[in-house]
C-alpha cells in the first residue's frame, strides 16, 4: 500500500526492520570505528606520549608537545615560558591560505555549477565529465605538473616573453600565488559539483515570479537563488576549506620553505627515524579541535536559526 503500510497488519515496511536495525547498521559502525575513530583515537594519544631523544616513543606520558606546540621555553627548556608565535603563525597562514582558495574556488565554481545545471539535460554529464576527467590523474602528478608550468623557464613565461609582454620571467613557484594556484587546481570540483547538484534542484519558476514582480537579475540572484541553494555552497566550502587547510603537497612542491603549512609541518614530524611523532600528533589534534569547534558552532548556530525561524 501506500506510504509504505503493508496490507496485513497495518505497520509500516520498516517497521519489520525494526528488530534487526542494529546488525544491519554493523558493518558500517565497524568501518567507521577501524578506518576513522581508530586512526584519530590513535593519533590523541600518540599526542601525549615522550619522544625519545635518539628517535622514537616513549611511552610516557606528558604534555610536552601541547607545550612546545604553544610555548617557548629557551634552548634549554630553563627559560620562563613565553607564548611561541612560531607554529601559531603557520597555522594562521594556513588558515588565510585555505579561506583565500575557498573564495577563488567559490568565484569560479559558482558560475560553473550554474552554467553546467543550465545546461540542457543531453549535455550535462558532458559539462561534469570535462570537470572531473584532470582528477583521474594521481593528486602528485598534477601538483608536478602545475610546477613545471610556472617555473621560471616553463611555458607560462616562454610564452608571455616570446610575446613580447615580458622581458624576464616572472617568479611564481615558491610564492603565495603558487601554493593558491595548486590549492585553486586541487579542489575546485569539490566546489562546483555540490553547487551544481543544489542549482539543479532549484525551481527556477521562483526567478520568474521575481521576474514579473520587476526584480533585476542581481537582485534575483541575491534574494532568490542563493538563499535555495545555499547548502550546495555551503558544503562546497566545507568540502575545499578542509582539505586545503590540511594540504601538504601544494605548499611543499609549489611553496617551498617560505609558504609552510599545517600540512607540511605535520608531514614533517612523521619523516624518518628521528621524527618528532607525539609532536607531530599535537599539532594533528590542534588542527582536529580547531576544525572540530568551527564546525560546531556553526551547527550551533543553524539550529537555532532553524528554530528561530520556525
Amino acid at each position: 500500500m501506500a506510504g509504505g503500510v503493508s496490507s496485513s497488519g497495518g505497520h509500516s515496511v520498516s517497521s519489520a526492520y525494526a528488530a534487526v536495525r542494529n546488525w544491519l547498521l554493523a558493518p558500517s559502525w565497524i568501518t567507521i570505528a577501524i578506518f576513522m575513530l581508530g586512526p584519530v583515537l590513535l593519533m590523541a594519544v600518540y599526542s601525549f606520549l615522550t619522544k625519545e631523544f635518539r628517535g622514537g616513543v616513549l611511552w610516557e606520558f606528558s604534555l610536552a608537545s601541547y607545550d612546545q606546540f604553544f610555548f617557548d621555553r629557551g634552548l634549554f627548556g630553563d627559560e620562563p615560558p613565553k607564548l611561541h608565535w612560531t607554529y601559531l603563525a603557520i597555522y594562521l597562514r594556513s588558515f588565510i591560505q585555505a579561506s583565500v582558495a575557498t573564495l577563488l574556488c567559490l568565484a569560479i565554481g559558482f558560475p560553473t555549477a550554474y552554467f553546467i545545471a543550465t545546461r540542457p539535460a543531453s549535455t550535462r554529464m558532458v559539462w561534469l565529465f570535462l570537470i572531473t576527467i584532470p582528477y583521474w590523474v594521481n593528486l602528485l602528478i598534477r601538483t608536478v605538473s602545475m610546477k613545471f608550468l610556472i617555473r621560471d623557464t616553463g611555458p607560462i613565461n616562454e610564452w608571455l616573453i616570446s610575446f613580447g609582454l615580458l622581458e624576464a620571467p616572472i617568479k611564481m613557484v615558491n610564492t603565495d600565488f603558487a601554493v593558491q594556484l595548486g590549492l585553486f587546481y586541487s579542489y575546485l570540483p569539490f566546489m562546483v559539483l555540490p553547487i551544481y547538484a543544489a542549482v539543479e534542484r532549484y525551481d527556477f519558476a521562483l526567478s520568474e515570479a521575481a521576474a514579473d514582480l520587476y526584480a533585476d537579475r542581481w537582485t534575483t540572484l541575491w534574494l532568490v537563488l542563493l538563499p535555495a541553494v545555499r547548502p550546495g555552497i555551503i558544503a562546497g566550502c566545507i568540502l575545499v576549506f578542509v582539505p586545503s587547510l590540511g594540504a601538504f603537497l601544494a605548499p611543499d612542491l609549489l611553496g617551498g620553505a617560505k609558504n609552510f603549512m599545517i600540512g607540511s609541518l605535520i608531514e614533517e614530524q612523521f619523516k624518518g627515524a628521528a621524527g618528532n611523532w607525539p609532536f607531530g600528533a599535537a599539532c594533528a589534534m590542534v588542527l582536529l579541535t580547531m576544525v572540530l569547534v568551527a564546525v560546531f558552532l556553526y551547527a550551533r548556530q543553524q539550529a537555532a536559526n532553524a528554530r528561530g525561524g520556525g
